[in-house]
């Protein structure tokens, strides 16, 4: 099995995607903050429907309440970035803890979601839209 976090003195280490967004988690019980590139996570998202999303691996046990992080998120947009730091954040726990993995997996916050956009083809406008056709 191929290791996806890497446990280090005072912090598990753990990186998440999606799409083309990276996120890189450091869980810690010594830092209680969350903090994405610097800023605290309420402020980095800016929907609570994104903050909910990014939270979620929180939600889902009590044990982690007194567990802080520190993210690093670079490419995609930011519904992409909060969906990068859930998939972190899980396997971060699941590197914690790995009794968790069974629900964590069948929530679907281990499972990446490989899907990207679809490269503009020759002659088409877009991936598939072909040119207005015109009879006259």
């Amino acid at each position: 099995m191929v290791e996806n976090h890497i446990q280090r003195g005072g912090y598990i280490e753990a990186i998440g995607r999606r799409k083309t967004s990276v996120a890189r988690v450091r869980i810690s019980k010594i830092n209680k903050i969350v903090q994405v590139n610097g800023k605290p996570i309420e402020e980095y998202l800016p929907t609570e429907k994104l903050l909910k999303t990014a939270l979620q691996p929180f939600e889902e046990n009590e044990e982690y309440k007194d567990i802080g992080a520190t993210i690093v998120v670079k490419g995609g947009g930011i519904s992409s970035h909060a969906e990068a730091i859930r998939h972190g954040l899980t396997r971060a726990f699941v590197a914690h803890n790995p009794e968790d993995r069974k629900r964590f997996k069948v929530l679907g916050f281990l499972t990446r979601d490989p899907r990207k956009k679809e490269r503009k083809k020759f002659g088409l406008r877009k991936a598939r839209r072909a040119p207005q056709w015109s009879k006259r």
